[in-house]
């Protein structure tokens, strides 16, 4: 049992944890995927393969773009093979935890460095509903070290300051919402006064471990954030599915491989920063909705470092409906277009290294790959109208499959292997997704501030406001495939434009039913999301109690309650009680007399049948008091007795005594044993079927 002021001894991390970068099995299939995309962007910038201009230049503006992300996607995954739990991590950690007089985890105090630091926990509210905000301030409360959790409400919700009162947390509500989450925080950071901050949205619920793995990197002093991965856990629809599994791949391998090249950045929960850096910056940046890479960008810039663990410490819930997700990949792609166009990070004027400048420039223009696809939906149709080739027509198809299949068909292998099978929803949102990141692009160069709601969260407005452009396309794809079925009938050749127009028709086609099944549940007053599997809850586990054994018990009780009667008649009739050979006794002085006695049966009364029959010698003319040796009788485990109080309260027994012997064969007497010197003799019985320890045998003999 551990001491009350006694350092309580962290958890050890889990193995997968304390391994980072890539298998040999996903460094091959990384490097396979390396030499498909260069295969595959000569095959395409080979002049003699090139054919009509327009969709030649569609297709090679597209695959650019693809091929750009891919190769350094590619590079940062094999560059991540170092973990950043290093030697001061290990030493931070094992000392992380100070002694504390209490046995609550909560209440551990933390130190670092032989200091007592101060950690506040931010749980940001914004309309979410109440039940996703419990759980969420429950599992905050819960994390283990000492720590303040904080619930900042800017959704100005007077149910939501009832919970926090209830489950014991500080809330925190703002006249104005100025700043949108980051002045939240903000905000906060005026109250709240710890050396460190954790951040967790409203949907985001933290485990328990989440301060044990992530404060002990705060040994070395120049790290200004922890970041740990978005794990989703309400994968029950379509879009839930694709937007969850859209990033296993970034958080899994990209974001750790950044730790090379000290570009982790912030994703805005799930992350604890050092006060000192955020101060550094001017706090929490306001001027975007996506204050994450934002503040990352300008920590970075300051020379601060950043680390990012693949170790799932939080679970969250993914937007499951078109306008959640719409909305929260709207704001996502305007923060980073925001800094492609007004901040670049290739600039000179930007304090990064090289490999900062790179990777932050893939941030930036990373959305773009979301609007490639709308460039590639163009081609089939150009060729089925116009009869316009992005490639030579001396190129045959078989050639040209082998080429893409190197490029397209090794990023679904890679995907596949990471995520364990094939999920199309990813594949489905990827293709339908391009009016999002088209109308961020335009927000971004225009400057124009993007609404935004809560990832997770369901209203009941119908999902066909948001993909008006899809539901189009989808028409026009698909009359365009009527058009070319009928075309290669009557031309008797199946063409590679109407099984890609065709491949593409099926694909919107999936994400229209999907929304679908969405307004109809809507328009039923049903949510999306299925309601919680509440178990019942597990029955407390029974403490642990020394206890004495039910007879000793029961017996000890009665004594209690009731004075045992004299021993005087009893002892006079029965002066001592040999012990049973199976257990010897304590040796003791026995008087002459009564070693001279001849032994006689004994039985045990009619109404305390459990009694053994005992064999007792015959009794000798005792004086006025008597006084017998001590003797600690102590009989056979099997045999089957009565309590001492129960015996004690039995009508006395008649004693059977044999005739006596003919006074020639009578031993002469022998001189009784001196009087005084000996205490009593007290019978003490085992209890049938049990063995007493000394601690019991202590308390009957009391």
């Amino acid at each position: 049992m551990r001491s009350p002021d006694a350092a309580p001894t962290p958890a050890p991390a889990p193995i997968a944890a304390r391994h980072s970068g890539p298998s040999p099995v996903m460094t091959l299939l990384v490097i396979l995927a390396t030499i498909g995309i260069l295969g595959y962007s000569f095959f395409l910038l080979n002049p003699a393969n090139r054919g009509d201009v327009i969709p030649w230049l569609l297709v090679i503006s597209a695959e650019s773009v693809l091929v750009f992300h891919a190769l350094l996607s590619m590079w940062t995954i094999l560059a991540g093979t170092v973990d950043p739990r290093d030697f001061a991590f290990h030493q931070a950690r094992d000392s992380l935890l100070g002694r504390s007089t209490t046995g609550d985890p909560t209440d551990w105090p933390m130190q670092l460095a032989g200091r007592r630091i101060t950690v506040d926990v931010f749980v940001t509210v914004y309309g979410e509903p109440i039940d996703i905000v419990r759980r969420t301030v429950a599992g905050a409360l819960a994390i283990e070290g000492r720590h303040r959790t904080w619930v900042l409400d800017d959704g100005h919700s007077d149910e939501v300051r009832d919970l926090a009162a209830e489950l014991g947390a500080r809330y925190v509500r703002r006249l104005t919402n100025a700043g949108a989450k980051a002045g939240n925080i903000n905000h906060a950071l005026t109250l709240a006064k710890g050396e460190f901050f954790a951040v967790f949205d409203a949907d985001f619920v933290p485990d328990r471990r989440f301060l044990l793995e992530t404060v002990p990197f705060f040994a070395d002093e120049k790290v200004a954030f922890v970041q740990t991965p978005q794990t989703y856990g309400n994968l029950h629809t379509t879009i839930a599915k694709g937007a969850g599994y859209m990033q296993t791949v970034f958080y899994r391998f990209v974001q750790p491989g950044r730790n090379r090249f000290n570009a982790a950045f912030c994703v805005g929960t799930n992350v604890v920063f050092r006060r000192a850096a955020t101060d550094d910056v001017g706090g929490i940046y306001t001027d975007s909705k996506s204050e994450d890479v934002w503040t990352s960008l300008l920590l970075h810039e300051r020379g601060w470092r950043t680390v990012f663990i693949p170790e799932v410490l939080a679970i969250g819930d993914a937007p499951d409906t078109v306008e959640a997700y719409a909305k929260q990949q709207l704001r996502w792609a305007t923060g980073g277009f925001e800094i492609m166009l007004t901040h670049n990070p290739l600039s000179p004027r930007r304090n990064l290294t090289a490999d900062q400048r790179i990777q932050y420039f893939v941030t930036a223009t990373f959305y773009l790959t979301g609007i490639t696809p709308l460039l590639l939906l163009l081609v089939p149709p150009l060729e089925i109208y116009l009869d316009l080739r992005p490639m030579a027509l001396s190129i045959s198809v078989t050639t040209w499959l082998v080429f893409y299949a190197g490029f397209y068909v090794m990023q679904i292998g890679l995907a596949w292997f990471t995520l364990g099978t094939f999920r199309w929803q990813t594949l489905t949102l990827a293709t339908v997704s391009f009016p999002i990141y088209l109308k961020a692009l335009v927000n971004a160069f225009t400057n124009r501030d993007v609404g935004w709601v809560s990832t997770g969260s369901t209203k009941a407005r119908s999902p066909f406001n948001f993909i008006v452009p899809q539901v189009l396309f989808f028409v026009f794809l698909f009359l365009t495939s009527i058009v070319a079925g009928w075309r290669d009938w009557n031309n008797g050749v199946f063409t590679l434009a109407t099984a890609w127009n065709v491949t593409n028709t099926v694909i919107l086609g999936a994400f229209l039913l999907a929304a679908r099944r969405e307004a109809r549940a809507l328009r039923r007053g049903r949510s999306v999301t299925p309601d919680r599997i509440v178990l019942p809850e597990a029955p407390p586990e029974p403490a642990v109690v020394v206890a004495r054994p039910a007879e000793v018990a029961a017996a000890i009780a009665a004594r209690a309650l009731e004075p045992l009667p004299s021993f005087a008649p009893v002892l006079a009739s029965v002066p001592a009680v040999a012990p049973e050979p199976a257990r010897p006794a304590r040796p003791v002085p026995v008087p002459a007399a009564a070693r001279a006695a001849e032994p006689v049966r004994v039985e045990a009364p009619a109404a305390a049948p459990r009694f053994a029959p005992v064999t007792v010698p015959e009794p000798a003319p005792a004086p006025a008091e008597p006084r017998v040796p001590v003797g600690v009788g102590v009989a056979a485990a099997s045999a089957p007795v009565a309590t001492l109080a129960t015996a004690l309260r039995a009508p006395a027994a008649p004693v059977r005594t044999p005739a006596p012997p003919a006074p020639a064969a009578q031993a002469p007497p022998r001189p009784a044993a001196p009087r005084a010197e000996t205490p009593p003799t007290i019978v003490r019985p085992v209890l049938p079927g049990t063995l007493l320890g000394r601690r019991a045998r202590r308390e009957l003999a009391s």
